[in-house]
């Protein structure tokens, strides 16, 4: 079939199997725009408020679903608003497909209007891109991008088309078996049909290094292990692997510490779960790992935000790592053994070649350190002094009235951590957070494709006063394809994470963190077209929980105010510096 560039774009993407694009046009993708628009009926547009935003947006719809996320952004400052987005996706391992315009292949490398270098800004943040300079490479170079973006480790991928390419008229071929079109479906479940070039791509991105023997050997430091613990991050979410860890835990009967994304991997409630690890981890988790035998650790990269001195950390242990990703074998902790490949099926081979292990030497000490709360925990203040409502108050009520299959996304600062220590999850791909970036302006972007993509199950937002004066423009997304979301928003007039630091190292000098500045929320809702309200106390909070909920089974979103207090603290904290078991509490 003879095709625009344009068009191949389009029928490429359905073949992928994408049902929704979040983006913002230009000059440089009218032609791929005017497509979208002849195609409505078989792909769906969500038009944001800012590219940023179209890039978060792709992001929480492929986190919540496992699904590759797609954006799309003209050239210039289209494409490097999409850079920060882009970023977020590469530190958490999400996979995305970011298509930018460009100018003309006649004119690119000569300063013309709205041209950048995009390939060259993005290679940092990206496993890989491309720039198509023939319209007879177009197909392909997509299904390449598609194939990258969700093989081995996945991550985002960037394609940037000049505008005379998606003019030129080009042959497209759908994707075959045996002479059959292959749905967007059938090629997920064997991505070795996108062509030989892809498949080299995708050899290079998820290698499967392990032998039987590696199994063997591993199994047998499970078995010996007098104190095992599991550290479990994100990679056994994206690897679909959170059964076969529950059987893991289990068999060997160790405690289990989740990084901020691995939360949701395992249920908060289950008896050897010790909850997030880290500088703002529990007290269980942080001891357990400085007095565990065996440190397993899978789908995790030893951030420095887990490990704080990593020259102290698990001092104890030897070290066992499972990722998929090479690079992070020795990379911020010396392992004493490892296995590259994919999670579940490492973890299923080790299943097979450990038996249940009745007894540890933990003594009680999970138990016992689970006990130790910081005082702060308790959102009923004893003296009275609180100026606001507790974190967790809000944090629990707003989980009992939405139930255990709630999507639940964080910008990022105080309440990020507030919502990883108190919400209780029970399920995976029900957290979305910027784990590795930390980016404000991540959360309302996110939960609007969490909800495009979800529509059945109630989605949440928390957010910091701060973080949603970054994001704020995307509620007239939300009002203009009538998504219905829940919005909390922790105002406690700072920024508060800073703050915190502020106070605990910097002698109370608080620059440049005090927000004493509009907007007024409540009113800022209902100029887009949303209920808003107040709430200063507990009883508040409730009554405002009462009317956001009916108005989100009506079909509109709600804007929920919660008062802090300013010098609200997470705790506990690990000092920058310190032993991750030295712990403010």
């Amino acid at each position: 079939m003879l095709y625009s560039g344009a068009r191949i774009v389009i029928e490429t993407l359905i073949e992928q199997g994408v049902d929704t694009v979040f983006g913002y046009p230009g000059g440089a993708v009218l032609f791929i725009y005017d497509e979208l628009y002849k195609c409505r009926d078989r792909i769906r547009h969500i038009l944001v408020s800012h590219e940023q935003h179209a890039a978060h947006a792709a992001d929480g719809y492929a986190r919540s679903t496992g699904k590759v996320g797609v954006c799309i952004a003209t050239s210039g400052p289209g494409a490097t608003n999409l850079v920060t987005g882009i970023a977020t996706a590469y530190m958490d391992s999400v996979p995305l497909v970011a298509i930018t315009g460009n100018v003309a292949v006649p004119l690119l490398g000569k300063d013309s209007f709205q041209e950048v270098d995009i390939t060259g800004i993005s290679m940092p943040v990206v496993k890989h891109n491309w720039i198509v300079k023939d319209v007879k490479d177009l197909a392909e170079i997509l299904r390449e991008a598609f194939a990258v973006a969700r093989s081995g480790r996945p991550g985002p991928v960037l394609v940037d088309i000049p505008k005379d390419i998606t003019a030129h008229q080009g042959e497209w071929t759908p994707l075959t078996a045996e002479g059959d079109a292959l749905s967007g479906e059938e090629f997920r479940r064997d991505s070795s049909i996108a062509g030989a070039r892809a498949r080299r791509l995708v050899e290079r991105h998820g290698r499967h290094t392990f032998t039987e023997e590696d199994i063997t050997a591993v199994a047998a430091m499970l078995r010996e292990a007098k104190r095992p613990l599991i550290y479990a991050g994100g990679g056994i979410i994206i690897s679909d692997a959170c059964g076969e860890l529950v059987q893991l835990a289990e068999r060997l009967n160790a405690p289990v510490a989740l990084s901020l994304m691995g939360i949701g991997a395992l249920p908060h409630d289950h008896r050897l779960c010790t909850g997030l690890i880290g500088m703002h981890g529990t007290v269980a988790s942080n001891k357990a790992v400085q007095r565990a035998d065996l440190l397993v650790t899978i789908g995790a990269r030893f951030s420095d935000r887990v490990t704080s001195r990593a020259d102290r950390f698990a001092k104890a242990a030897r070290v066992l790592q499972f990722d998929i990703d090479p690079a992070e074998i020795n990379k911020n902790i010396r392992t004493d053994a490892w296995v590259v490949g994919d999670i579940k099926k490492i973890l299923s081979m080790v299943l097979e070649k450990i038996p249940r292990k009745l007894e540890t030497e933990w003594n009680g000490d999970i138990e016992k350190w689970k006990g130790r709360i910081p005082k702060a925990h308790h959102h009923q203040d004893p003296t009275n002094l609180r100026r606001g409502i507790h974190p967790r108050f809000v944090i629990e009520e707003t989980a009992r009235r939405l139930g255990c299959n709630a999507i639940v996304v964080t910008d990022v600062g105080q309440h990020q951590m507030w919502t990883a220590q108190f919400y209780p999850f029970t399920r995976a791909r029900s957290f979305l957070t910027s784990g590795g970036l930390g980016t404000m302006g991540f959360g309302l972007g996110a939960a609007l494709g969490a909800k495009i993509a979800n529509p059945e199950r109630p989605v949440v937002l928390f957010t910091g006063d701060g973080s949603f004066r970054m994001n704020c423009g995307e509620l007239a997304t939300l009002h203009s394809y009538g998504v219905p979301l829940l919005i909390v928003v922790f105002n406690n007039r700072v920024l508060g994470m800073v703050r915190q630091w502020q106070n605990l190292f910097y002698g109370e000098r608080y620059s440049e963190t005090t927000l004493h500045r509009p907007p007024d929320f409540v009113k800022l809702a209902g100029a887009y077209g949303f209920p808003g309200y107040h709430a200063a106390g507990d009883a508040a909070f409730g009554a405002a929980l009462d009317e956001a909920m009916r108005d989100i089974a009506g079909g509109r979103s709600a804007l929920i105010e919660a008062l802090l207090d300013q010098d609200e603290m997470v705790l506990p904290m690990v000092p920058g510096g310190k032993p991750i078991d030295e712990q403010i509490l």
